[in-house]
């Protein structure tokens, strides 16, 4: 090791100096934790997000299932479809 290494490593601390200053960042970081909240203003908090919430009508709560239905549809036939052509190329080379 040369003499630019061994200053780098003296102006940045040692492995040892580095692990003792986490773990003394971590204790200070569990020290400023706040106090758990009760779960009746857990709830109240809950309650007010909900109310932020853009809740689709019903026609758009239709439009988004049906479009998941087709979805779910077109990939698994594609998927079949693979399924069947990949297991008859098996079986053609197999059996031959």
């Amino acid at each position: 090791m040369n003499r630019q290494m061994k200053r780098a490593q003296r102006r940045q601390g040692t492995q040892v100096d580095r692990a003792q200053a986490a773990a003394q960042r971590r204790a200070q970081a569990q020290q400023g934790k706040k106090e758990r909240t009760g779960a009746r203003q857990f709830l109240k908090e809950v309650r007010q997000e909900l109310k932020k919430v853009i809740w689709p009508t019903r026609k758009e709560l239709g439009t988004y299932t049906v479009v998941v239905l087709v979805t779910v549809v077109v990939l698994t036939s594609y998927v079949f479809g693979l399924d069947v052509v990949f297991s008859r190329f098996v079986l053609n080379v197999f059996t031959s």
